[in-house]
């Protein structure tokens, strides 16, 4: 048994390392694109248990582990949110970071074929998920009312459309927002920190982290979104002579032309 997980976490290290190749599940594994993507997710890796620490449990369903600055704002967002009577509720962390292990456990429990293809669009395979960044973090409110952790059916609470017009304000953006081109399914609970400026303490890494998937697929709401750079048309004045009038004497006139 010892030497299965060992040689388990000694294959889920490679696929966090840059290899070519992303582990599925039963020793599947598959080549990744020419972008590094495995299933449409990029690499992240796996943050060090030492870089993480705990969020309080009166804050979370369960146990949340998250680095140190993305914690903090969480706690700092949580807190506004619960005096707040326009959540309707109580808003709570249910998943932060995951490890590689536990990671390919979400992503093989579920899985309805060795290619994976069916269950990418709503969970990363181990190495891939922004959950394993320390930065991420899965919403859900109480009470439930019927509607379970990670689904759909929260944004349709006053809880999501709280966190839409506020969670911003703390550094959060939404990562898969309805009808994102990455292929991921809309997913209503993840947020990933990011920090409210790049001056702020820990958002130069995280954005460092998710440079390549901020770029590609915008968040919405984002903070401080990466924009096309947009040149201005250049307006070209010159003056040129013009024909004579009904006296005979020259004119001139202006002429603008615009040089894209």
């Amino acid at each position: 048994m010892r030497s299965h997980l060992s040689f388990s976490l000694a294959a889920l290290a490679i696929v966090a390392s840059g290899s070519a190749q992303a582990q599925l599940c039963n020793g599947v594994s598959i080549a990744k694109g020419r972008d590094g993507r495995a299933l449409g997710h990029f690499a992240y890796g796996d943050a060090a248990p030492d870089a993480l620490m705990a969020v309080p449990p009166s804050l979370a369903t369960g146990t949340c582990r998250l680095r140190p600055e993305a914690a903090a704002a969480l706690q700092r967002l949580l807190a506004a949110a619960a005096g707040d009577p326009a959540v309707q509720g109580r808003l709570y962390a249910f998943s932060c970071h995951r490890s590689l292990v536990r990671q390919q456990s979400t992503f093989c429990r579920t899985r309805e074929s060795d290619s994976g293809v069916d269950r990418a669009i709503s969970a990363a395979p181990p190495g891939h998920s922004e959950h394993g960044t320390g930065y991420a973090v899965d919403f859900t409110v109480r009470p439930a009312d019927g509607c379970p952790d990670a689904e759909a059916c929260m944004a349709a609470k006053p809880a999501f459309r709280w966190l839409t017009a506020n969670a911003p304000r703390f550094g959060f953006e939404l990562s898969f927002p309805p009808g994102n081109k990455q292929g991921v399914k809309w997913e209503p609970w993840h947020w990933r920190w990011v920090g409210t400026s790049t001056s702020e303490p820990g958002a130069a890494r995280a954005r460092f982290l998710f440079a390549r998937a901020r770029t590609a697929f915008p968040a919405d709401p984002a903070i401080d979104p990466i924009l096309p750079r947009v040149v201005p048309p250049v307006v070209v004045r010159t003056i040129e002579p013009a024909a004579t009038d009904d006296k005979g004497k020259k004119k001139r006139r202006r002429k603008e032309r615009r040089r894209d």
